[in-house]
């Protein structure tokens, strides 16, 4: 789990609203003085010792926070599944014989081990909310550019976040304290629940019938997978065009090795073509505005699914395990496409696994999303 280069219980502080608290870091955030793997034998290869060390790694150790280990990645970050053909691949300790998620899988893995306290990772397409699903974690995808992430490898500047996962609100609270800076808070007046076509409205009661004392009654929306892909189509083009623009030129002059369909995602992203973005672009308008119609600007809280149930079978066949991705990428998107925060909270379980729902901000309502993930409940 752990990649071969980096600090281990480096502190800068033994004082702080996190001393002492334990960090596994994801092998994207630099640290000066050492090399950035980013999961891939030939980035390392082709990439020298950091000369920086990265904003939020120093805010985190100015905060009191012990950095046991930096974590792996799938490669680049261009994946979901938390399986690195080069390096190896986390078991899933709160499900056995599932994928762990990715690209933070490394760091999620450190946290429900009881290894580290706080997992630190990214989320550009899911990277924080899928493997706090898959491993019955707390996490937060930020609002975008709300948390500076110089210093360290993109993946696409356009949709990347700084992001972290825990094993309970309070400390996921206590770490937007230090990195997230001061907003005004927002109480919610009504709640949506939206719905994914596929996904029983039974399956998500236990976690509901916990929650509706502390949440305003709320009302359901039905989402058909059509609509749904849509955004992940929308999200998928210029998410890819992006990832060329930060990477096609170091993959043309290196060509590096890559797993089989992280290879293939490259070679579609070299594809993307100006009008492809720009039709992508006109499609995440009309994605963006029926968010923002839902959220009220923080008026409504929207709820739904972090993804469709638990994390796949480690065994799932190849072809069935993308068209997954694609399913679970158009649930994804949404808070992407918005730029806004996204809150999972793990409380619920199906063949003993875990996955959970999420809360759905407006932009820049990440503390008042912290705020009342504290009052609902987890999976007991």
């Amino acid at each position: 789990m752990y990649a071969a280069a980096g600090p281990r219980n480096w502190q800068l502080s033994s004082e702080g609203v996190l001393a002492g608290l334990r960090l596994a870091f994801k092998d994207l955030f630099h640290v000066r003085g050492y090399p950035t793997g980013a999961g891939n034998p030939d980035w390392l290869a082709s990439h020298g010792d950091a000369e920086q060390t990265s904003w939020v790694m120093q805010r985190l150790m100015e905060a009191g926070c012990v950095a046991v280990g930096r974590t792996q990645t799938d490669e680049i970050a261009y994946s979901l599944n938390g399986i690195n053909v080069h390096y190896g691949s986390a078991d899933n300790p709160r499900a056995a014989g599932r994928i762990s998620g990715g690209s933070s899988s490394g760091s999620a893995v450190a946290v429900a081990r009881g290894e580290a306290d706080i997992g630190l990772g990214t989320d550009t397409g899911g990277s924080i909310r899928v493997p706090s699903s898959y491993c019955g974690l707390y996490g937060l995808r930020p609002s975008h550019g709300l948390i500076e992430n110089a210093d360290s490898v993109p993946l696409a500047p356009l949709f990347d976040t700084v992001g972290w996962m825990t094993r309970d609100a309070e400390t996921l609270a206590r770490v937007g304290e230090v990195l997230l800076p001061e907003q005004p808070l927002v109480t919610p007046e009504s709640v949506v629940l939206l719905l994914p076509e596929g996904i029983e409205q039974d399956a998500l009661m236990p976690a509901l019938l916990q929650w509706l004392p502390a949440l305003p009654e709320y009302s359901v929306v039905p989402v058909s997978q059509a609509y749904l892909s849509g955004a992940s189509e929308a999200f998928r083009t210029l998410q890819g065009r992006a990832i060329w623009q930060t990477h096609g030129d170091w993959i043309t002059r290196v060509q590096p090795r890559f797993a089989d369909d992280i290879a293939g995602r490259f070679r579609w992203a070299a594809t993307i073509t100006d009008a492809d973005a720009d039709q992508a672009r006109a499609q995440a308008v009309h994605y963006v505005q029926w968010l923002a119609e839902l959220q009220q600007e923080g008026r409504q809280l929207v709820i739904m699914p972090t993804t469709p149930g638990a994390a796949p079978l480690r065994d799932m066949p190849a072809p069935e395990l993308a068209q997954y991705r694609e399913r679970l990428m158009g649930m994804t998107a949404l808070s992407g496409l918005a730029r806004s925060p996204q809150l999972h909270i793990p409380c619920l379980q199906s063949e003993g696994a875990p996955w959970g729902l999420s809360l759905l901000g407006a932009r820049h309502t990440d503390r008042s999303l912290l705020a009342l993930a504290q009052s609902l409940p987890a999976a007991r």
